[in-house]
């Protein structure tokens, strides 16, 4: 059985693979403007340098985590949330190859492989404000817009975990894409777009006593974790009026 610690290695290995493919699958997509037709496997593979039935288990579990829609023998397309998801890791990455290039004077044709070893370590805070040293550029070294992300279309989102007794707000996303636990989730209702109110929060890392969309659910801490909500304002206080 594995321990925390290689069980975290591993999540973050493959939440970094699967935003270079998500953002590879935008750049094809866009490549020509925008296209209605799927990206092809072989096309992807050939991208990204893979084999093509590595690319068809990760599409499968990309699909998994509705992050794209993929068809055996057909291709795939970014989900809304998917695109969502590659347009926030595109923008990363072109604002470290300009910090690479511009405050810390490497060559722009290393500036890519570069940005690629950490940009996914970079904590959002530390991204914008390197965008603002940077005074705003509008393209990365190489040409490409670095895009913009208006806050309504890209809500922040925390983890059910975080809210408190009397909260209620929506199911964004599940953090994990192994199978079973994806069922698991789905059998208790907490599909994203789904209403859940916290009853009752255990101290000590306990269990949730959970209302999802009226139904009455005990879930663990742990999995608490792996399922984010878009945030709530919280309850005032009676002795915060004024």
């Amino acid at each position: 059985m594995l321990n925390r610690g290689v069980e975290s290695d591993l999540k973050r290995y493959s939440d970094r693979a699967a935003r270079e493919y998500l953002k590879q699958i935008f750049k094809l997509q866009e490549r020509e403007g925008p296209r209605e037709a799927p990206v092809q496997t072989s096309e992807l593979a050939h991208a990204l340098g893979l084999t093509a039935p590595a690319v068809t288990d990760m599409a499968k579990k990309l699909a998994e985590r509705r992050l794209v829609d993929y068809t055996p023998y057909r291709g795939l397309r970014l989900t809304a949330e998917g695109r969502r998801e590659a347009t926030r890791a595109l923008r990363r990455h072109r604002i470290v190859e300009r910090f690479l290039t511009d405050m810390l004077g490497f060559p722009w044709q290393d500036a890519h492989e570069l940005a690629v070893q950490f940009e996914h370590e970079l904590p959002e805070r530390v991204e914008e404000r390197l965008y603002k040293a940077l005074r705003k550029p509008a393209s990365c070294p190489h040409g490409f817009p670095i895009p913009q992300v208006p806050e309504d279309s890209f809500p922040e989102v925390i983890t059910l975990s975080e809210l408190e007794p009397g909260e209620a707000s929506e199911v964004a996303t599940v953090l994990q894409e192994g199978h079973d636990i994806l069922a698991f989730i789905d059998s208790l209702g907490l599909r994203p777009g789904v209403r859940v109110e916290v009853l009752q929060k255990a101290p000590f890392d306990g269990p949730l006593v959970i209302h999802v969309d009226g139904v009455e659910r005990t879930i663990g801490h742990s999995l608490s974790l792996i399922i984010t909500v878009r945030p709530v304002a919280r309850p005032e206080s009676k002795g915060d009026k004024s």
